[in-house]
């Protein structure tokens, strides 16, 4: 079990449900599953780049990745409908919190000029996004194995419709949120 589920499970259920005055246990939100989507337009053509491209994914999350087909021909891009222009994995249960461990305590800092991630990014339902520029710094990419650096984009699913609900979540589970700034 991830040391991270292991803290929410002990820790930060009854500290939540004190916080945001639940009865139950099962009431206080939780991450159901996390999301990460890396575009790959540009090589959909050239099959060994895709293949490295799958393989970097995979190290990271421990999955294998979907890859995700163009829904609609864009002439502009050269891109027919079905062709692939992206990578997809969903990540649940232990996976998503052992990806989240990682996430919040080795690679977020690893940032460089780092000052937390903005608390602006939920979407209104109790979810946050995340764009990261590069996929070198998670620890598992080796920097002369990848073809080039990649952006990719984390979602992180919760089960409460309240974006304060999840901020408190969040920051429970160790999101290293940028500081408040003082009026």
């Amino acid at each position: 079990m991830s040391r991270l589920l292991k803290k929410y499970q002990k820790e930060i259920v009854p500290a939540l449900k004190k916080k945001l005055k639940k009865d139950n246990s099962l009431a206080v939100p939780k991450v159901t599953k996390v999301i990460i989507n890396v575009g790959i337009g540009d090589i959909a053509k050239d099959k060994t780049a895709r293949e490295k491209a799958i393989k970097t994914l995979a190290d990271m999350t421990g999955q294998t990745p979907q890859i995700r087909p163009a829904k609609k021909a864009i002439a502009e891009f050269k891109i027919r409908q079905g062709d692939p222009v992206g990578l997809k994995v969903t990540l649940r249960g232990k996976r998503a919190y052992h990806f989240l461990d990682k996430l919040f305590s080795l690679v977020l800092p690893k940032v460089r000029d780092f000052q937390g991630v903005s608390r602006e990014a939920f979407d209104g339902s109790g979810n946050y996004t995340l764009g990261l520029s590069e996929q070198v710094i998670f620890p598992e990419v080796d920097y002369d194995t990848i073809d080039r650096v990649r952006g990719l984009e984390i979602t992180l699913v919760t089960d409460t419709q309240d974006d304060q609900e999840a901020l408190v979540l969040l920051e429970a589970l160790g999101m290293p949120f940028a500081k408040k700034e003082e009026e």
